[in-house]
């Protein structure tokens, strides 16, 4: 997987560049998801590792696509059929996305509560989050009734556990300090 996600790299890398010159980046997200998702096919998967030429390859490709794809699209799907590497689209659309996020500056926050948050707690969450990470959030929220009380936030490395466990467990640590 890993594997395949450094391979994915440079293509995403050098589709987004352009994207982002022809100002086409939505574009670009609807044309990749759509190679992907021909890419991720197990008729398309087994003959893009059969023995069919590059050229044939990228054509069948290219066929399936039809109007998704525009003269660049199908240029980006050429490249990478001669050289072995439609089986990485998946991975390119990732990489792709995530540079988007990046230049929009956008962060996919994880919202863990014990019971459903309300609009305005999602707002007021989000309003916060947006200050301190000085980015877009998009929030995915999710129950866990385990928890006791309380939001567990992930955004990326960035964990903020204000759950009555771990509020407890901190309380415990400094007692014991």
């Amino acid at each position: 997987m890993s594997e395949l996600t450094t391979i994915a790299r440079p293509y995403a890398k050098a589709a987004f560049d352009f994207a982002v010159e022809k100002q086409a980046l939505d574009q670009w997200v609807e044309m990749l998801t759509f190679a992907a998702a021909i890419a991720k096919n197990d008729e398309i998967a087994d003959l893009i590792s059969g023995s069919v030429t590059a050229t044939r390859v990228a054509e069948i490709f290219n066929a399936i696509g039809g109007e998704q794809f525009d003269e660049f699209g199908q240029n980006l799907v050429k490249v990478m059929a001669e050289n072995g590497r439609l089986v990485a689209l998946p991975y390119v659309l990732v990489e792709f996305l995530e540079l988007k996020k990046e230049l929009e500056k956008q962060v996919d926050v994880d919202v863990i509560s014990a019971s459903e948050l309300t609009e305005e707690q999602r707002t007021e969450i989000s309003n916060k989050l947006e200050k301190r990470l000085e980015r877009k959030v998009k929030l995915n929220c999710s129950v866990d009734e385990t928890l006791l009380g309380g939001v567990i936030i992930r955004a990326g490395d960035l964990v903020i556990d204000n759950s009555a466990r771990g509020r407890l467990n901190r309380l415990s640590e400094a007692m014991q300090s």
